[in-house]
């Protein structure tokens, strides 16, 4: 005859599910931590001990207590933005005490597993006006918007097919950067089109790792050595193999790799072009990763605030810094529209903010030069990308105490 389940063995499942699923959906494992304590306390048990890595965690609720092991990777690969909105409000109920411990687990399982908010259809319109937003920020001319639009609904049945098959999501980049690198310089080869940079990476920018390199950052930062340089290493092989496929299409159909332009070409559709981008970025996000109702204005508003804060601080101290302003301001709106009463969570609208701030389009632009033929081009691009990467990740480390300070400022005041 099996035992009862313990109250203490819900805790532990519930404590696990919600790591594994705060893991999937891209949260720094320090902040895990700390939500998973916060959960533990409310319960009964403020003595756990909690170590998130990037693919188990380990939980004890109290010390000298046998200690319980979780894979991650059991709840599937990253969480969509409805996802981790539902996911959020759980954890809130979770840290006030509010959830049967038992329910909260399976609750989790459920959310995870919940279907998407858009069809099929409508999620690859979403990566292709994700695209255009991409392409918009990198000055494009008329004509790259339209070779980007195409490849981005292409890029979005591939990534539906990486979805259904799992086997296939390592192998996803290599096909395709294959595939889109080969069909410009094929078009490019028959003067149907000019061979742009721009036209290629912005298809791709949804692999690109901006997000996990500068959560990687993040970690080192915060001491967590294994899980960030394992995040790190990740990012660092994904970046390679979308640079492997652009180089092999490059050898295989016989043109080396286009040049991009100068970033202010008076060719551009205009200086407008970043601006309005990073709202249609924003609407490609939403109904790309099935934004949680009612999430898409504040969604908007915290990419363009991150975004205007980028453009000044490029004004007033540099390209370098940039990316630091950009940052602290994203993170701190972030925070404050998630205290509102109907904004969605801060990773919801923190997470897309990257593919702005980071640049990574830049990063993969250099990787192919240097591997092409400009070495020394690629060289600058690749340093600028890293510099511009640790801005970042400090711009949201400083971002956190700033959004402190100013939560209790708020609070004095009201």
């Amino acid at each position: 005859m099996a035992e009862p389940i313990t109250r203490d063995q819900e805790l532990h499942e519930l404590l696990l599910y919600l790591g594994s699923a705060l893991t999937a959906a891209g949260e720094a494992v320090n902040v895990i931590q700390e939500h998973l304590l916060r959960v533990a306390t409310a319960y009964g048990a403020p003595l756990a001990r909690i170590s998130v890595f990037p693919t188990f965690l380990m939980l004890s609720l109290e010390p000298g207590r046998p200690v319980t092991q979780e894979p991650t990777r059991q709840l599937g690969g990253g969480l969509r933005l409805d996802q981790t909105a539902a996911l959020y409000q759980l954890l809130r109920s979770a840290e006030r005490g509010e959830v049967d411990p038992a329910d909260g687990a399976r609750r989790v399982l459920e959310l995870v597993a919940m279907r998407p908010r858009f069809g099929p259809v409508v999620r690859v319109l979403g990566h292709a006006i994700l695209t255009v937003g991409i392409c918009m920020i990198l000055m494009p001319t008329g004509g790259d918007l339209l070779v980007a639009g195409f490849f981005g609904v292409l890029v979005g049945v591939f990534k539906l097919a990486g979805a259904r098959w799992q086997n296939l999501q390592m192998l996803m980049p290599v096909i395709a950067a294959f595939t889109v690198a080969s069909i410009s310089f094929l078009l490019a080869g028959s003067g149907w089109i000019d061979a742009d940079l721009r036209a290629m990476v912005a298809p791709l920018a949804t692999f690109l790792p901006g997000a996990m390199l500068t959560m990687a950052v993040v970690e080192l930062s915060a001491y967590e050595m294994v899980t960030g340089a394992s995040r790190l290493v990740a990012g660092i092989m994904q970046l390679l193999l979308l640079t492997f496929g652009l180089i092999g299409a490059a050898q295989a159909i016989g043109v080396p790799p286009p040049e991009v332009g100068p970033a202010g070409a008076p060719h551009g559709i205009g200086w407008w072009a970043p601006w309005v981008g990073t709202l249609v970025v924003g609407l490609g996000n939403y109904l790309m990763l099935a934004g949680p109702p009612r999430s898409l204005g504040w969604l908007c508003l915290v990419l363009l605030a991150g975004w205007t804060g980028q453009y000044l601080g490029n004004q007033l101290l540099g390209g370098y810094l940039s990316g630091f302003v950009g940052a602290v301001v994203l993170t701190v709106v972030a925070y404050l529209v998630e205290r509102l009463p109907h904004g969605p969570p801060a990773l919801v609208s923190f997470l897309p903010g990257f593919w702005l701030l980071v640049p990574g389009a830049l990063t993969l632009i250099g990787m192919t030069e240097y591997l092409g033929q400009d070495s020394i081009r690629g060289s600058e691009d690749l340093t600028a990308a890293v510099a511009s990467m640790l801005a970042v990740a400090l711009g949201v480390l400083c971002g956190h105490p700033v959004y402190r300070a100013v939560e209790h400022g708020l609070r004095r005041v009201l």
